[in-house]
């Protein structure tokens, strides 16, 4: 059983011009600008609402398998969610360096983009996607 939420043909351009918040709208902006520079990808509309950047595959010992974004965005009503797939368990001391955030099981939750260190979060996305890309070499994504 794969993911329910696939790529689109929809453009991430026309997706963020539609975010109605303006602070919103230039969050996303500098995150789009960001996650393309660290992973050399073009930004891909996954489902109606997430902005992602290149893909792996991944194969689990349940048998379930399919395709996911190596890292990605999408600008929610209440925060900005990134996606850092390999979780939160190795950037404990960056998170403690990052500002206000909440964290998910991949998820980044952020208000917004002035509230924190940016250095700090291109560190975070930058080091899960090498560690993805290594994963996913090595067959055990």
């Amino acid at each position: 059983m794969a993911n329910k939420t696939q790529p689109t043909d929809h453009s991430p351009n026309q997706f963020l011009e539609s975010l109605e918040n303006p602070a919103q709208k230039v969050d996303a902006r500098i995150l789009l600008e960001m996650m393309q520079r660290i992973t050399g990808e073009p930004a891909i509309m996954w489902g109606e609402a997430i902005v992602g950047f290149g893909r792996y595959h991944y194969r689990y010992a349940s048998g379930r398998e399919g395709d996911w974004m190596l890292t990605g965005f999408s600008p929610r009503k209440g925060s900005l969610s990134v996606y850092v797939m390999p979780g939160f368990e190795c950037y404990q001391q960056e998170l403690k360096q990052l500002g206000p955030m909440k964290t998910g099981k991949s998820c980044l939750y952020i208000k917004r983009l002035s509230d924190i260190d940016l250095d700090v979060l291109e560190y975070i996305i930058a080091d899960s996607v090498s560690k993805m890309r290594a994963k996913s070499e090595a067959g055990s994504a």
